[in-house]
């Protein structure tokens, strides 16, 4: 069978009877849905250090797919480093996952991952100067065909790309820096060089589904799940100077919320409590 029609699996009639979670007319193939619930148990704790993972013909059995889908999900697990693979010794999980997921509070923005201890660096993919669409205009309050710096970047976590940025900065900020910088610095801090003094942000976290373009980026497969967060940054007279979307891989980032109960008159209900502030990443 071929590398494509590997990658393109369809359930076949016993599958279909034992499917479980998969989703066998998605787009993901089979082979990697199976991967990403693996790769899940080893993160969660279902499965530790020396644990033996399902072999071959235990997914087969599990998860109702042929013998080959099962053992491209294994090397796939053993690809990423979180199984080794011994021949007569089975598929057993490796002393340590090498990307340990970042959690960021979901009031907050991405905290300085410097801070955490872990190693990241981003890359610039994509640095133009372009005239603003409709929907940068609406976010940036400009002018229609206002020129803005349009920069597409990829952070990594620990040599695992965790996310996908695109950000929209006014052109008479954007060229107070050069495309270089951004190789070295969050644009957050760029922002601050220059004397914006970013005061607030506005966001909204949702779930959308990696393109082509992203998932090469990301080293994902194309309709993989992603966190998906657009923030508009504004400074201390709640003018706009950045526009963000990011993407995240959700096994390499995290939102957390706070929470308490409180009572008023109205009656009992729930209210997101503050963390304190850490400095901000801010893509």
């Amino acid at each position: 069978m071929s590398a494509k029609a590997e990658q393109m699996d369809k359930a076949t009639e016993p599958e279909r009877r034992s499917m479980g979670r998969l989703n066998p007319s998605g787009h993901v193939p089979l082979y990697h849905q199976i991967f990403l619930i693996l790769r899940n148990r080893i993160y969660g704790g279902d499965l530790s250090e020396g644990d033996l993972v399902p072999g071959e013909q235990d997914l087969t059995t599990e998860f109702g797919v042929s013998r080959i889908t099962a053992k491209r999900a294994l090397n796939e697990l053993a690809d990423a480093g979180l199984v080794v693979r011994e021949r007569g010794r089975g598929t057993r999980v490796v002393k340590r996952p090498p990307a340990p997921a970042v959690t960021s509070s979901i009031d907050g923005w991405l905290e300085n991952i410097s801070l955490m201890g872990l190693a990241t660096k981003a890359q610039v993919l994509e640095f133009e100067y372009v005239p603003a669409s409709d929907d940068i205009t609406l976010a940036l309050e400009l002018e229609p065909g206002t020129e803005v710096q349009r920069a597409v970047r990829v952070r990594w976590l620990d040599q695992e790309p965790m996310s996908y940025l695109v950000t929209y900065v006014p052109a008479e900020i954007g060229r107070q820096f050069e495309r270089s910088d951004l190789d070295v610095k969050p644009l957050l801090h760029l922002l601050e060089r220059t004397g914006v003094d970013v005061s607030s942000a506005r966001q909204t976290i949702s779930a959308t589904l990696a393109d082509s373009e992203v998932a090469g980026a990301l080293s994902i497969h194309a309709g993989a799940p992603l966190i998906e967060v657009r923030r508009v940054v504004c400074d201390s007279r709640e003018r706009p100077v950045e526009y963000i979307r990011v993407l995240y891989r959700p096994d390499l980032y995290h939102f957390e919320m706070s929470m308490r109960r409180v009572r008023e008159e109205s009656g009992p209900r729930w209210t997101a409590t503050t963390t304190p502030s850490v400095p901000a990443d801010g893509g």
